[in-house]
C-alpha cells in the first residue's frame, strides 16, 4: 500500500477488542520449551514475528496446532497449542534468529531443561553489538559453561543452580531469559535491577500457572525458587497496551 488517506471530521466511538501483545506472546511461546506438557495460549496476535517464533520452536521439536477460541465473551481469539518434545539438535539457527531479536529467549529454556543450547547471536553479530551479554553473564552465574564462536552462543550445564544476579542496565529479555532458566534450577535465584514491564509480569504469571515459584514480578527485584518440573496450562496473552493507547488517543482527539 502506497497511500493511506484519512478523511477526518468524525467522532470515533464504539467498542473494539484489543489484540494480544506481541512482546508478551513471544516469551510465553519460548517458555513452552520448559515442559513436555501441553500448553494452550489464547489471544495470539497474527504477526510476522509470531510466525517466525513458531518456525523456530518447530525447529526445536515443538509440535503446534492453532484454531479459534469462540468460548470467550469478548469474541473470537486465536488459540495456539504447543507441546515441546526433546529436539535432536538444541540449535537455534542463524537464518531464523536473524529475523527477530526475541529469538534469544529460547536460550534459557533450552539450557535449563535439556542442559545444552546453541543459539545464533541476533544478526550474527559480535556479542557486544547487542545486549546479550546480560543473558550470558546471568547464565554463567547460574553455573553454565558458555563460549561464543562463529556467531553462536554455545551453552552447557549439568544442572543450573540459583544465584544472585544484578543487571548493570535494565533488560527486558535478559530478565525474562534468566527468569525462565531459574524456574527449573536448583535453589533460589534473585534478579536485581529487573525489568518491570507488564510483559515481564505476564510471563511470571504464566510460569506460575505452570507451577513455577516466582514472586515480586513488576518490582526491581524478582525471586524465583526452582522446581523439578512444570505442568500444563491454558493462558490468555496480555492485550497490547500500545494498540489500546492508539485507539484511546484517536477517540480523544476526535471528541468521541
Amino acid at each position: 500500500m502506497d497511500i493511506i488517506r484519512i478523511r477526518g471530521g468524525r467522532k470515533l466511538e464504539g467498542k473494539i477488542r484489543i489484540g494480544g501483545a506481541k512482546n508478551a506472546a513471544l516469551p510465553l511461546m519460548a517458555a513452552s520449551l520448559l515442559t513436555s506438557e501441553t500448553l494452550n495460549l489464547s489471544n495470539i496476535p497474527d504477526l510476522a514475528d509470531i510466525t517466525t517464533m513458531l518456525q523456530l520452536l518447530k525447529e526445536l521439536g515443538v509440535q503446534e496446532s492453532s484454531g479459534i477460541n469462540t468460548s470467550n465473551a469478548d469474541g473470537d481469539k486465536t488459540l495456539l497449542t504447543l507441546e515441546a518434545l526433546e529436539p535432536e539438535k538444541k540449535v537455534a539457527p542463524y537464518d531464523l534468529v536473524r529475523r527477530m531479536r526475541a529469538s534469544i529467549l529460547v536460550l534459557g529454556p533450552l539450557l535449563t531443561r535439556f542442559g545444552q543450547a546453541r543459539v545464533s547471536l541476533p544478526g550474527g553479530c559480535a556479542i557486544g553489538a547487542r545486549p546479550v551479554n546480560f543473558h550470558v553473564q546471568g547464565l554463567q552465574a547460574m553455573g553454565a559453561s558458555i563460549t561464543v564462536t562463529d556467531g553462536y552462543i554455545n551453552a552447557t550445564a549439568d544442572k543450573l543452580h540459583g544465584a544472585s544476579i544484578e543487571f548493570s542496565k535494565v533488560s527486558v529479555t535478559g530478565t525474562q531469559n534468566i527468569m525462565m532458566a531459574a524456574t527449573l534450577a536448583d535453589g533460589k535465584t534473585v534478579i536485581k535491577n529487573a525489568a518491570r514491564e507488564p510483559e515481564v509480569i505476564d510471563l511470571a504469571n504464566f510460569l506460575n500457572s505452570l507451577g513455577a515459584k516466582i514472586t515480586d514480578a513488576g518490582n526491581d527485584q524478582i525471586t524465583i525458587i526452582g522446581v523439578e518440573s512444570l505442568k500444563s496450562s491454558s493462558y490468555e496473552i496480555l492485550s497490547d497496551r500500545i494498540e489500546a493507547g492508539t485507539y484511546l488517543v484517536a477517540a480523544a482527539i476526535t471528541k468521541g
